[in-house]
């Protein structure tokens, strides 16, 4: 392996607060949802709906009614609108096993669907740590485009089977990149694919994993 390509969000970043906040804004309407059955359904949902580059209020409002739907829960605008509220620009945070990272000696990029303001939040997390920054808003590409993935392979001029890409999703990450030979697995911490022999469940796994 001459390279490790990364997924971002639900693979190194995610917001440590969301369920919390979920939660507490379903209380406010004495709606009580256990916390691993919400991840459960967001995580089902996400790989249904695509988010766009840049979400918005609308996007949203449509996410958390499909999300309230498949709990048994009826949307209304002041639910929708209390979970908005209580999730709207929530901090990203680094995955703890993303230490690991910093000890592989190879060169690292991201592929990620997100806006142009991703590679200053990487740089705030993990500093100069990755060498190549492939963003969907700048690309004009995304998520599962197999062009997309062939675009950041032209960039990286190394083969796809030398290649190492880690992602969450077996819709935008896995099948695409593994069209185009590169080594692929879904990292899972949540343990939701228990039987699959393509997921890893931490980055400490990688170890055994590159040689």
């Amino acid at each position: 392996m001459k390279y490790l390509l990364l997924d971002v969000s639900g693979t190194i970043l995610y917001k440590p607060t969301l369920f919390d906040a979920m939660c507490s804004a379903l209380h406010q309407f004495k709606i009580e949802i256990e916390i691993e059955q919400l991840k459960y359904h967001h995580k089902t949902l996400s790989e249904l709906i695509k988010f766009p580059d840049k979400t918005s209020l609308e996007f949203y409002n449509y996410f958390n009614s499909e999300l309230l739907y498949s709990l048994g829960i009826i949307p209304n605008k002041e639910l929708l609108n209390a979970i908005f509220q209580s999730c709207s620009y929530l901090p990203w945070q680094k995955y703890d096993d993303c230490d690991f990272l910093e000890k592989i000696d190879v060169p690292m990029g991201i592929l990620s669907n997100f806006n142009s303001k991703l590679n200053d939040k990487l740089n705030n997390l993990f500093g100069p740590l990755f060498r190549d920054i492939f963003v969907s808003e700048k690309v004009g590409l995304s998520k599962p485009s197999v062009e997309f993935y062939q675009y950041a392979l032209d960039k990286i001029e190394i083969e796809a089977n030398e290649i190492l890409y880690i992602g969450d999703s077996f819709k935008l990450d896995f099948e695409p990149a593994k069209s185009l030979g590169i080594s692929t697995f879904i990292i899972d911490r949540d343990g939701f694919y228990k039987k699959n022999k393509n997921v890893i469940r931490s980055f400490y796994e990688l170890k055994d994993i590159i040689k």
